[in-house]
């Protein structure tokens, strides 16, 4: 049976919820937090410029008193800058972020906090598990082994989204997103990267949270977000080209950056690249990739219109 009792002292986790013009959906995740069989944690919603019901739709939530609730407005930022803004106001040893169209297992608290207790120490960055489709279906393949790294499961051919908690002094130890003026996104693996240069994650194959994936043309809009977000693109490049283990993977993102520091005008692409001779010798490949991102966008908007 779900407890609702509020946590007495302080929670181990925080779970986060950005939010922008989700009063429609964000009632599913608030409805897991109620169900869950521990309350050993407290939800932090980071609304980032939202113009619709939200901020009087958790306001009534934290008049109900029925779990620990911390509300934060700012302007719309991204993504990426609503994750700055839950990391500077966490002070719980452990963070998850839920999208605000996500919710969590009933148990997925219980499964973190004992694991955690049992398994953690310093010499994790935190925790791994899976995601599943509301339907129950677990996206991409489990874990085979008891501690990975992000990147080192996807080298060895793990797929699927997975969902992360951090301890919050490793998540902080490492720089903020950059946000640029103008533009919304930069990847959240940045920061998931430079973690994995110094920690491993346990792996739990339990699944902790439903992740909804609606057909609502996310390529279209990827392609959209190339050119919207140029500069974001280009860092988050030009950190993978720095620090991905893999040399395929570094030249990849290399070509990727070519293709970034195009569409941005950026003149000082190679003098401002970590791996020069890279840049370099991807200059043709990262032309040919902005000329096919080219013809998608436009391809792509031209079918919009239709």
């Amino acid at each position: 049976m779900a407890s609702e009792s509020v946590y007495k002292g302080k929670p181990t986790l925080t779970v986060f919820t950005p939010a922008y013009n989700r009063a429609h959906t964000i009632e599913l995740c608030y409805r897991s937090l109620l169900r869950q069989t521990l309350s050993d944690f407290k939800w932090l919603i980071i609304d980032d410029g939202s113009t619709d019901a939200t901020r009087e739709l958790v306001e009534s939530w934290i008049a109900e008193g029925r779990i620990p609730i911390t509300y934060y407005y700012q302007d719309n930022q991204g993504m990426h800058g609503a994750h700055n803004a839950a990391y500077r106001l966490i002070d719980t040893e452990l963070n998850m972020c839920i999208d605000s169209d996500d919710y969590l297992a009933d148990n997925a608290v219980e499964l973190i906090v004992n694991k955690w207790k049992q398994e953690g120490s310093d010499k994790y960055a935190g925790i791994i598990g899976l995601d599943a489709k509301y339907d129950g279906t677990v996206i991409g393949t489990r874990f085979d082994a008891p501690q990975t790294t992000l990147s080192g499961f996807y080298m060895q051919g793990g797929r699927g989204d997975k969902k992360l908690v951090y301890r919050t002094s490793v998540i902080n130890s490492v720089p903020e997103y950059p946000v640029f003026e103008g533009e919304k996104y930069v990847g959240l693996a940045y920061k998931y990267h430079l973690i994995d240069l110094k920690y491993e994650l346990l792996t739990m194959n339990e699944v902790l949270c439903y992740v909804d994936y609606q057909a609502d043309g996310s390529s279209v809009n990827m392609y959209k977000q190339y050119f919207r977000n140029p500069r974001g693109f280009a860092f988050l490049r030009s950190a993978s080209m720095q620090h991905h283990p893999s040399p395929k993977r570094r030249f990849i993102e290399a070509m990727h950056y070519v293709s970034s520091s195009i569409i941005c005008r950026n003149p000082k692409f190679i003098s401002d690249s970590p791996r020069k001779l890279m840049t370099l010798s991807a200059i043709p490949f990262g032309v040919v990739l902005y000329l096919y991102l080219l013809f998608q966008y436009k391809r792509n908007k031209t079918l919009l219109l239709k």
